[in-house]
């Protein structure tokens, strides 16, 4: 049976226990497909859909490239790649990563708007940061249905708070009331589409579906910041979506601002542990060579020497704290967003 409404969902931390008690209230009649982005490392097993099968009523599958939608089926995207939906089938592309992640919430649930306007229904779950709040946004302008589990009820609250910052949702609930809302929505009628796409949406669906970013248009999505991509290095375009402010680069990488502070926070992080390497390595190695000098030519003055290793000892421990610094600095940050 084709589906006429589409439900999309997007999880984060917390989200397996979290997808797999929603799906466990669907019904086996359930008149919708069902599809599934879960953040994953890339190379983590592909066993989602396993769980989720196992979990409820409904057939759970690894989504494949092409693959044509059926109702009361869900749809996981594996490990590494982007899913997206196009009119009655998936795609699963190696798009650029966006908010640090393939597979991302916010083109799933873009695609999800472009293809299926009123008949898309979004829902975000548990998670870290804010993937998925630009793609909920997206939904909603579009005449679909926006729901938001309770940031209360949520394990990882910052996901859910950020969608309900960014789009104008339209249920906030409970996740134990989530799949009772889903079967009342999917039973409607569906609504008349009023809305088209825009430019800047069908661009970003072309750059996840892997065309040529230059090639779609990405030049036009918005002005030139004064950030580099912290992936290519490449400039950042700043697109605007009502009150809010998303990043992309030329090479078709896509931060929001909560992703793109993460994704800098670690690249500082990585650079100061690198620095802290170098320093200790030149330490050891001039403490070593004043050790052999001592020994072969007992005459060499090794004074400055010894003052240098010295020095980046210091140094070193004070890149240190500063690692310790930014570290605590991160996550009061993140706890003061949550708490907004």
């Amino acid at each position: 049976m084709q589906t006429k409404h589409l439900v999309v969902i997007g999880a984060s931390a917390g989200g397996i226990e979290a997808l797999r008690e929603l799906v466990q209230q669907l019904p086996a009649e359930f008149p919708a497909a069902v599809a599934i982005v879960l953040h994953t490392a890339p190379h983590s097993p592909n066993v989602l859909h396993d769980i989720l099968s196992r979990s409820g009523r409904l057939a759970a599958v690894s989504a494949r490239d092409g693959q044509h939608l059926q109702a009361g089926r869900l749809y996981v995207a594996p490990p590494d790649s982007h899913l997206l939906v196009e009119p009655g089938r998936l795609r699963v592309t190696k798009g650029p990563r966006e908010n640090r992640f393939r597979p991302a919430i916010d083109p799933l649930f873009r695609s999800a708007a472009q293809v299926y306007g009123p008949a898309a229904i979004g829902v975000i779950l548990t998670g870290n940061l804010d993937d998925g709040a630009a793609g909920l946004w997206v939904i909603k302008q579009l005449g679909g249905t926006a729901i938001v589990q309770d940031p209360d009820d949520a394990l990882f609250p910052s996901m859910p708070l950020n969608a309900l910052k960014t789009a104008e949702v339209d249920y906030r609930v409970p996740l134990v009331e989530i799949a009772p809302l889903l079967v009342r929505l999917t039973a409607d009628t569906v609504p008349e589409r009023t809305k088209s796409a825009s430019q800047a949406i069908d661009i970003e669906v072309k750059i996840a579906k892997e065309e040529d970013p230059m090639n779609a248009g990405v030049h036009r999505l918005g002005q030139p910041s004064r950030l580099a991509c912290p992936e290519c290095h490449g400039v950042l375009l700043e697109l605007k979506e009502g009150n809010h402010v998303r990043f992309r680069c030329h090479t078709g990488h896509a931060y929001s601002p909560e992703s793109l502070l993460a994704e800098i926070n670690e690249s500082t992080e990585v650079a100061l542990w690198n620095a802290i390497r170098s320093m200790q390595e030149g330490s050891l190695l001039m403490r070593r060579i004043v050790e052999h000098a001592e020994i072969a030519h007992p005459a060499t003055d090794t004074d400055k020497l010894v003052v240098r290793a010295q020095e980046l000892e210091r140094q070193a421990n004070t890149l240190r704290a500063m690692v310790a610094d930014t570290t605590s600095l991160t996550q009061a940050t993140s706890a003061t967003r949550d708490e907004a």
